[in-house]
This record gives structure tokens, sequence and C-alpha cells, in this order.
């Protein structure tokens, strides 16, 4: 609802000063709890202290807001139960955004050993308006966070800056990832990261949690000593005589993209705009294999849908615990280390990412309900990028793989499932992130496909999502934005009413359920997918004998990452198979497949398992004994507990919980406890996450199953980065 303008001119009373239209408010968004559309939202500064003995983060929070009505009684902020929330000030603010604070200070202590630390907190500047204290409360909302309403003063007027002051500090939540040093890859200094997507922010600060509204911001952040912190920001630096980080990101971004990690990190040049951090154990590999290649895919994207705008790219390596494979946190992407021994996913994953630099962080989905609007054009422009950089052929490939998981999840869910949806409908208190899910990157891809097929060639639909993006750059957007100005950027398509075509309008492909209502024709990858396809046709004919002898003549080790990774997804498709056929393959391939990388690795071993292939448990067991990230260890648990395997799981997870991240031992020991009666559980000796580690639930569901370990599907095939 557009604000009412409260300063209508009465009769013959002087014109009142020229002012500019007040912003209309963001869309409502059924996620968040806060009174977002009453206030604009100008600048926020995070003063932030990591404490990682007692795995916490104390913080000072500077809104710098404006009332779009008058007198709003009071200010509604997302917020968590992992929050604690100290005190709240009001003061007026200055007309124009703050710039980063000059200092960092804590309150006085006081006297005594056992008070607890101080808080940080920004001195007022010298002649500013003292600030007061505010009345607040934090009331219940959902089971993934929490509403926090502050009472504003009751003269304040529309569009006067204002600030709101909150002091807090934040333990166990589920954005702020603690590691000890032994849960790092060079087990040498405490780690810490965040995780914002989808609702995760609001246990890291308070705030207007729905991607619908977008500020700037500023932090200074306070390490121990040796610690190297990094934000997803446009511009930082080290103060060594104050011992603290700063930041300002000068675009405007939702609250999602905040991320900070800190820990035994190390830069390495790849770029004349990029460069990776990095355990030093892990430096000399991710940046051989990176180094000259983001810039070639920061090229081609500029090429294709106009300037980067956001200064640098570069990217942190994160340990196995990261909980989604990588994530486009402004300036400086997020990604699991594991991605590291699969070249052909880290190539996919970091384009994709680097796709989202214009589709979701430039231009954002106003609400989660539409997230295939981030998701799908990211994928689109992800494949338009691999095109002019790979060929077609290997896009293709790519994009066979992706559409065989889109399918296979469709068997799963069936055909009428809500989520199959791109306009998804959130109900109250449903955790948005449990709408992440295939059809958000794959039918929203498939939908975008078809637009740039409508206009006939793919260059002219390249300059139109270069016109969206100036268009709406450092906005959010409902879909029906992207589809008016598609309309409007093609007149004669407008006038042909291709929006309303029998069976492909665009309302159909918005809500309805079930698979894409067109795919794209991928024949152009046919020399990379046609040995695939007949290798497995070999593999299901008979008599085996034959067969085997003639799949023996393929040389597989030749083969691209995503051709085994099909071939080997089409068997688990099968499975279970005869076990004669099992036994043939185990003799033809697994000495082979042993020496490949993890993605290929887990797949032939899902094969074993779904198949209860004893002779090559070892490899199964050796394998969980060395991976300690969710995406790789979660599927075979699941496998392992749905067979007659589950005894030989809980051997190998006792053995291994110590070297697991709380999160995923919890996680696991759900998926052990599934189907046991209660003497058989995991006990708390044998593992129980303890009070150090918050609910699975609240932390961003990526792979469908890992919030649900009783449920029959599993996405880790599918390998999506947020």
């Amino acid at each position: 609802m557009a604000a009412q303008c409260c300063c209508r001119k009465a009769p013959g009373a002087e014109a009142a000063p020229a002012r500019p239209p007040p912003e209309p408010p963001p869309a409502l968004d059924v996620a968040s709890a806060s009174s977002a559309q009453l206030f604009r939202l100008r600048h926020l500064q995070l003063g932030l202290e990591l404490r990682p003995e007692a795995r916490e983060l104390a913080g000072c929070l500077v809104l710098e807001l404006c009332a779009l009505r008058p007198a709003p009684r009071a200010l509604v902020l997302d917020a968590h139960p992992a929050l604690r929330l100290h005190s709240a000030a009001f003061r007026r603010a200055p007309a124009a955004a703050t710039e980063p604070p000059c200092a960092f200070a804590f309150a006085d202590p006081g006297p005594g050993p056992a008070l607890p630390p101080p808080l940080p907190s920004f001195p007022e500047a010298p002649g500013a308006e003292p600030s007061c204290p505010l009345a607040f409360r934090v009331d219940p909302f959902t089971d993934y966070g929490s509403s926090l309403t502050v009472t504003l003063p009751s003269e304040l007027e529309a569009h006067q800056p204002f600030q709101v002051i909150l002091r807090y500090t934040s333990t166990d939540a589920p954005a702020i990832w603690w590691l000890d040093p032994e849960l790092t890859y060079g087990s040498a200094k405490p780690f810490v990261f965040t995780q914002g997507h989808s609702v995760c922010n609001r246990s890291f600060f308070p705030c207007f949690d729905t991607p619908a509204v977008k500020c700037t911001y500023s932090a200074v952040v306070k390490a121990p000593l040796g610690v190297q912190v990094l934000m997803s920001a446009t511009q930082s630096t080290y103060v060594e005589e104050e011992g603290v980080y700063r930041f300002h990101m000068e675009h405007p971004v939702p609250a999602y993209l905040v991320a900070l990690v800190a820990g035994d990190l190390q830069p390495a040049d790849i770029g004349p705009r990029s460069r990776v951090w990095a355990e030093p154990c892990l430096l000399p590999t991710a940046t051989s294999k990176l180094s000259g290649a983001v810039e070639q895919w920061l090229s081609a994207a500029e090429r294709l849908y106009g300037p980067y705008m956001w200064g640098r790219y570069d990217i942190v390596f994160l340990p196995p615990s990261f909980p989604i494979v990588a994530m486009e946190n402004p300036c400086l992407t997020f990604i699991i280390s594991s991605i590291l021994e699969s070249d052909e996913f880290l190539v996919i994953d970091v384009i994709h990412e680097v796709a989202h630099s214009w589709f979701g962080n430039a231009v954002t989905n106003a609400t989660w309900e539409e997230m295939w609007l981030s998701e799908g054009l990211a994928t689109y422009a992800q494949r338009r990028i691999t095109t002019e950089t790979y060929g077609a052929a290997f896009t293709c490939l790519e994009t066979a793989f992706r559409l065989d998981a889109l399918h296979r999840q469709m068997k799963l869910l069936g055909e009428d499932s809500p989520v199959s949806k791109l306009q998804v409908k959130l109900e109250p208190g449903v955790n948005p992130s449990h709408l992440m899910n295939l059809f958000t990157y794959e039918k929203g891809y498939c939908f975008v496909y078809y637009l740039s097929q409508l206009c006939g060639d793919p260059q002219r639909f390249d300059d139109f999502l270069r016109a969206y993006v100036e268009k709406y750059k450092f906005t959010s957007v409902v879909a029906q934005d992207l589809l008016d100005s598609f309309l409007s950027f093609f007149p004669e398509l407008k006038e042909q009413s291709v929006d309303c075509r029998a069976g492909l309008e665009f309302e159909r492909w918005l809500n309805a359920t079930g698979p894409p209502l067109a795919e794209p024709d991928l024949s152009q990858g046919s020399s990379l997918t046609r040995p695939v396809e007949a290798l497995f046709q070999l593999w299901t004919a008979e008599p085996l004998d034959q067969a085997a002898a003639s799949a023996s003549a393929i040389d597989i080790s030749k083969w691209r990452t995503f051709q085994t990774a099909l071939f080997l997804d089409r068997l688990l498709d099968g499975s279970p198979l005869p076990q004669e056929v099992v036994m043939s393959l185990s003799k033809c391939y697994s000495s082979l497949l042993d020496s490949m990388n993890a993605e290929i690795r887990i797949r032939w071993l899902q094969i074993v398992v779904r198949n209860d292939y004893y002779p090559d448990l070892h490899r199964v067991r050796r394998f969980l004994e060395s991976q300690m990230s969710r995406m790789y260890t979660i599927p075979l648990y699941e496998d392992l507990c749905t067979g007659a395997l589950k005894s030989f799981a809980l051997e190998v997870f006792y053995q291994t919980q110590g070297r697991l991240h709380p999160n995923l031992r919890r996680t696991i020991q759900q998926i052990l406890s599934q189907g046991l009666g209660p003497s058989a559980e995991p006990s708390a000796e044998q593992g129980s996450a303890g009070a150090d580690s918050e609910a699975d639930t609240d932390t961003p569901a990526l792979l469908l199953g890992d919030e649900a370990p009783s449920s029959a599907i599993s996405l880790r095939d599918v390998n999506v980065s947020a």
C-alpha cells in the first residue's frame, strides 16, 4: 500500500516546500515479522566483537531510518531467540547517511572480575544530540525467528531521519557457525563464518530480514590477534593500532547478503580484481585451479550483461562444515573447500555465483516466494557464460545432468507438489529455506530459456537482460516486473500476445505444478551425452557377459566428470540392480572410480550401499572416515539407514563423530535414530550434539532431506549453490 501524503496544503496556506514523493513501502513478506513497509532503511552500522572461547558475538547496531508516515508507534525488527538484546536507544540523525564510524569503543565494565565482558558501542559524534533509551520487547514469531518491537518517541515526523541503537549478544545462533581448530583443515586457530540465506541473519543482528529491503552498511569488527576477518563489502581496511577491521558496502544489499568470516586465512591474487582466501594448506590448490579463470568469467559476464558493479570479486574457501555448496555474498563468494576435488563442479559453482552478481545481488527477488527470479536467471546467465567460454556441448551436458536430476526429484515429489510451482505460496511459519529446490533453478531456467527463444536470438535476449539489470539494479522486483519489461523491450511479441499462447501462458509457467512446460534443445551436447546413454544401455542389456565385454572397451577415464556422474546417476535410478550386474560393475569400475573425485566416488558408493554389495563396503567406510562435509556424508548415511546396513552406519559414525561439526552430528544422529527403538537410539555418550549445537531446522536447507532425515528424498547429487 502506498504511503498517504500528510502535508496537503490547506486553503489559503503558504505553499509547502517541494519534496520528492516518498518511496513506496516494500512488498509484504510473510517470512518477516518486521514493520519494513512503514520505514525506509537508509544505512546500518555494525560494531562487532568476536569471542570464540565463549562462542559469542557481541554487537552494537545503528539503524538509520526514516518513517514513511508520521508518528509511528513502534519499530518492529526480525530477531531470534539466540540473540539477546541488552539495550535500545533513539537519536535524531543528520540528513545524510552516516559514514563509517571513526572509533570502536567499549562500555566501562566497572570494577570486579566477575562481570561479563563489555559490549561494543559507537561513541556519539561531537555536538550530536544525545541518545535516549527506548523500551523494547521480544515476542515469538516462528520456529526460525522472533519479533523485536522497539517503542519510538511519539513526536517522530514523517521523513525525519533518526537512529535506533541496539546493543546485543548472540550465542548458538543459526547464522553464526563457530568451529574449534580441530574442525578446520589446518587445526591451528578457531574459525567462524556466517550464513544468512534465507532468513538466518536475524540471529546475526536485528534487521528487516526480507529481500524486499536493501541498504548500504558499514562495520567495525574486533577479533582475536592473528585471526583474519573478511566481510562481503566493497571496501575494507585493518587498523593495526586499534586491532580492528573496518568494512563498508557502498551499494544497497538485503540483510541476507551481509556475511562475515574469520580464521586462519591467507590471500593469493588470481586476477586483476580477484583473489582467493583459504587456510594456508589449501591456498596452493585453490590458486592453481582458479588463477586467470575468474577474470575470464567476469569478462564474459560483462560482455553479456554490463559492467561488474561490485568492485572486487574475491572467493573464500570454507571448511567442510559450510552447510551449502556456495553462497553469492557480494564481493566475496563463500564456497565449500570440498568442491576443490571436482574441477567441473568447481567451475559451474563459481560461475553460478558470478552470475548472481547481476541476478540476485543487483536485482533481487522481493519475496522468497519468487526465489526463481534470482536462481532461474542466474542459472540461465551461468549457462550463457559457459557457452561463451567452454562451448555449447559442455553447457548442454551440464544442463542435461541437472534436468535429469529435476525429473528424478519430480518422481519423488509427484507432479502435483506445490513446491514445483515457480510462484510458491509460502504459508505463515514455514521456513523459506524449505522452498530451496531444483524447481527454483531448473524450472526457472527453462522459463527464462523459453523467453529467450520467443525473441529468436540469444544476443537480443542478452540485450534485454542487460537493460533489465540497468533498470532495476539495487532494487527488489517481482515476476511481473520482469515480464512487463520483457514485453516492453519486445513490442512485437506483445502484439503477438506471446504471454497468452495456449499451454504456454506466462501465468501457467508461474503457477502450474509439475515439470517445465518446455525444455531446451540439448542436441548440441549429443557428442557428450550419447556415449553415456550407450554405456547405460549396455549394462541393462542381455546377456550380461556380452554387455560387460562391450562396456569394458569404453574408457570412461577419459570422460568429463559430468558424463561419469550422469552415467552413475542412471544406475542409481535403476537400483537395486541384479546382484550379478553389481558384481560385474564393481569388477569393471570400482578401482577406477575410487581414484576419481568425490562427486564421482559418492555416486558409486551409493550404488554399493543401495545394492548391499558387501565386498566394497570398506570403500564406504574409508570415504566416511575422510569426508566431513554434509554434502557427502548425509546421503550415504540416509542410504545406509534405509536397508540392512544400519549397524555398519552406527559403527562408522561412532568412530568419526568427533571430527564432525555439532550440527552435522545432530543431523546424522536423527538419521540413525529413525526406526530404532528408544534403547537403540544414539546416547549422549555415543555422540549427542549437546547444548553447543543449534537445531538443524534453523540452517538453510538447500538439499531436501537435510532437516527431515526420515524423508526418502535426497538432492545431494544435485549439488546446487545458493
